[in-house]
């Protein structure tokens, strides 16, 4: 056959079933100000996945159990000399489903940010102490973690007792040993408008400083993100008392909430700390799509992860928003286990060798990784036609 022939025909039959292909996705690009796009390390996820031969005797009830045996997934994550550390949701298999199993809270540590060796004990769990009645039966969940300049690790997780979700806070040197605070709006002056109603994720502003990112001020105060169907604020002196951000009516103030026919119309829920950077104060955070009003692109009540700019002097005001996700499940590990609908649950966020490591739960099952190199951005995840 004719070299010329073949080569044309050849171009034709590529192109002809190409198109389709390339016609499924659409490139997803993303503002100055947004962090991304993040890539999964090729061969590497899932980073942390349950295992069945970890023991840990529960002070509770004297039994030794399978603590991260059903499921690990929903991390917060940290430096600690030189290395990455994530602290990993856990399900034991005593209940029939999500929300009916005592959590615990695991450590892996990593040299490079991806490949992690794990404690064969949770370090962080319900126990018979002062906050038993907050985090018993349903156990310490979903924790954001961040640190102080002079090395104070703070974390902020769901104490859960099956009646009420609240937000406690926990404090470290050595990301092992902790000390509970408990609930995190107790002593606030409008605790009676929060404090024994449910609430939960809390994403505390950081900075980058020197190469190490660090609890910050705003405005002279520590500030916060909290909440999960709207998007809220709180305020510190010490890191251990906050106080909501509350209107003229003395009622809690949402800063963005679920928008109709969005990726996160249904859930609006705060992701790993916030970032403060030269334009302002970035904050990642979940998005659930609504089954009958979301965005027909995306599965129903599917999970997938958004971003929202406030200004750096006014945490309160939002200046940037995507409309659609930069990461958002496309991979098996992501659309398979206890949320068959599909969930990138992002938690876990940090600065480490001049790259941003982020750390998501995968389905409520697995922990997975994605790098974002600010000298080399990547694309965002493709979006559906």
């Amino acid at each position: 056959m004719n070299t010329y022939l073949l080569n044309t025909l050849l171009l034709f039959f590529s192109t002809t079933v190409a198109a389709p292909l390339m016609a499924q996705e659409v490139v997803n690009k993303l503002p100055d100000w947004a962090f991304g796009g993040f890539v999964r390390p090729k061969g590497a996820n899932p980073v942390i996945s349950p295992v069945d031969h970890t023991l840990f005797k529960d002070p509770m009830t004297g039994k030794a159990i399978a603590w991260e045996s059903n499921d690990t997934f929903n991390p917060a994550a940290t430096v600690k000399d030189g290395r990455v550390v994530v602290l990993y949701r856990a399900e034991d298999k005593t209940g029939v489903k999500i929300g009916h199993r005592t959590s615990r809270i695991g450590y892996a540590e990593s040299k490079d940010g991806i490949f992690f060796n794990r404690r064969k004990e949770p370090v962080f769990y319900p126990g018979d102490d002062s906050q038993k009645d907050f985090e018993w039966p349903g156990g310490t969940e979903d924790p954001r973690v961040a640190v102080t300049a002079d090395g104070l690790y703070v974390m902020f997780y769901t104490q859960w007792n099956r009646k009420t979700a609240r937000l406690g806070v926990a404090t470290s040197k050595d990301l092992v040993h902790w000390k509970k605070h408990g609930p995190i709006f107790a002593r606030a002056r409008n605790s009676d408008i929060i404090v024994d109603k449910f609430h939960k994720s809390a994403s505390i502003v950081t900075e980058v400083k020197n190469g190490r990112q660090q609890i910050a001020r705003i405005n002279g105060k520590y500030w916060m993100y909290w909440g999960e169907y709207g998007v809220y604020g709180a305020t510190s002196d010490n890191l251990i008392d906050w106080e909501p951000v509350v209107d003229e009516r003395r009622e809690l103030k949402a800063f963005i909430s679920p928008r109709r026919g969005f990726f996160d119309s249904d859930l609006t829920e705060c992701g790993p700390p916030a970032v403060l950077t030269e334009h302002g104060i970035l904050l990642l955070y979940n998005g659930k799509n609504n089954a009958n009003h979301g965005d027909k692109r995306f599965n129903q009540k599917t999970y997938s992860a958004g971003q929202v700019l406030f200004d750096a002097h006014d945490p309160t005001k939002v200046i940037g928003r995507l409309d659609v996700p930069f990461l958002r499940p496309m991979e098996d590990f992501e659309k398979s286990g206890q949320y068959v609908d599909g969930t990138v649950f992002i938690e876990g966020l940090v600065y480490f060798k001049n790259k941003w490591f982020l750390y998501y739960g995968c389905a409520d099952s697995k922990v997975a990784v994605a790098v974002f190199d600010p000298a080399a951005p990547a694309a965002a995840d493709p979006l559906p036609q």
